[in-house]
């Protein structure tokens, strides 16, 4: 059974020395932040609270923004054995973000109002804002546009066909029109399935040696090179979900100094691992995802690219599985591990002790540039904003045990890894969730 998040009401705080993160403001520096009925009231130093606030010595601590992921799988409808929107949150808010974005490979597929409203509907009983990912097609099925219009108006903030790319380019097309005059981005899934079919990881000499039909990095490259060239053609904002190729990195680099409406992601497991590591695990299902882990080298061009600007978001493609599905050949089981809540000991463990990123920038790719590119409502340290804060520590060590996961799955390569960073509290919709853990 999944862990529960037990919250409080907290409507009136004091938090006390904290280091104070927001990149949005170019903010970060020591201070203090006064919250009253859930609203930021003032932020300075040395600051004095009303009787009755509840007081927070944040002195070892970080504040940020909520953080927001814009790529995860809930799975409702369709595999509540696999998670729900409720567990799907509790797991967000557990790995300090409190917007997620459901990705509408669902079963139906996430292509009709009704299923938008009620994933909403669900989650407002949450810390976390849901904010949903419409299917771009009906079915998903690549054949005819899905009721773009309806959707926005239900509260959709994008379309993909996530699990697959958008079947065609003349399909493409008139998906980024619509979504353009819709005033939303198209969110690509950049995979050239012929090029890919029944392929189970990358295409190199691990998958000679391991016997495993290979996914070249080239089924990437051409899905991104075709939407980019869409984009620039319609005028469109695409987004390019989780890459894994050194080239697809350099073509969004060159499409950015041409000024195309282009942005992307990349997952921790994508700047993490190689594709050594299903070797090295011995099959390890929980080592295949979709797309797969990569080589040295596009590893090291991810990090370049959240370096110099090109890759502008940090997402998890949070994954859940049943455990008996995973327990299979590798062949066999399906695409995709959690991710939520591991993400803040990855980017601070593989990126900010290492010195490839400040912490302001990383904070930056899961907070300022997710919300800018889904057009969602800015969260600030600032006053008279509503309070949406995460706290956590950036020195704090801990092993990951995925027995105590908040998720109802457990399918994560990074189980008994030892990670630096660690969430000590969420606070959102005047709600406080301290982590009985840290």
């Amino acid at each position: 059974m999944p862990r529960t998040i037990e919250t409080k009401s907290s409507k009136n705080l004091l938090i006390r020395g904290a280091r104070l993160i927001d990149p949005s403001q170019a903010l970060d520096k020591h201070g203090d932040v006064v919250i009253e009925n859930g609203v930021i009231t003032r932020v300075g130093d040395n600051l004095a609270a009303p009787q009755n606030f509840e007081m927070v010595d944040a002195r070892d601590l970080v504040v940020s923004p909520g953080w927001c992921d814009m790529h995860v799988h809930f799975r409702e409808p369709g595999r509540e054995d696999e998670e729900t929107i409720a567990t799907g949150c509790a797991a967000a808010v557990a790995g300090g973000f409190t917007a997620a974005c459901p990705m509408p490979n669902t079963s139906p597929a996430m292509d009709k109002r009704e299923i938008v409203e009620s994933i909403i509907k669900k989650s407002k009983e949450t810390l976390v804002e849901v904010y949903p990912i419409a299917a771009a097609t009906k079915g998903r099925e690549g054949k005819e546009l899905s009721e773009m219009a309806e959707l926005v108006e239900a509260g959709a903030v994008a379309f993909s066909d996530d699990g697959c790319a958008i079947a065609t380019a003349e399909l493409t097309r008139r998906a980024m029109e619509y979504a353009n005059m819709l005033g939303v981005p198209i969110i690509e899934h950049a995979e050239e399935a012929t090029l890919d079919d029944g392929g189970a990881m990358n295409e190199s000499m691990f998958s000679t040696k391991l016997g495993l039909p290979g996914m070249p990095t080239v089924a990437e490259d051409i899905i991104v090179a075709r939407d980019i060239l869409l984009a620039e053609y319609t005028g469109a904002k695409v987004h390019l979900a989780h890459l894994s190729s050194a080239r697809s990195v350099e073509l969004i680099r060159w499409a950015k100094q041409r000024g195309i409406e282009v942005t992307c992601e990349v997952t921790p497991h994508h700047f993490t691992l190689t594709d050594e590591a299903v070797a090295v695990s011995n099959y390890d299902t929980n080592t295949k995802m979709n797309p797969p882990l990569r080589s040295p080298r596009d590893v090291e061009a991810m990090i370049a690219g959240l370096q110099d600007g090109t890759i502008d978001v940090i997402a998890t493609d949070h994954a859940p599985h049943a455990i008996e599905e995973k327990d299979a050949e590798f062949a066999a089981a399906p695409f995709g591990i959690i991710g939520l809540e591991t993400a803040l000991g990855l980017i601070i463990t593989r990126l900010v002790k290492t010195n490839l990123l400040t912490l302001a920038d990383a904070i930056a790719k899961v907070t300022v540039a997710p919300r800018r590119i889904l057009n969602l409502p800015p969260v600030q340290i600032k006053e008279g904003q509503p309070a949406n804060l995460v706290f956590f520590s950036p020195t704090k060590t801990w092993r990951v045990d995925k027995t105590k996961s908040y998720s109802k799955s457990r399918n994560t390569p990074f189980h008994e890894w030892d990670l630096t960073g660690r969430v000590f509290a969420v606070y959102n919709k005047q709600r406080w969730w301290m982590n009985p853990d840290f």
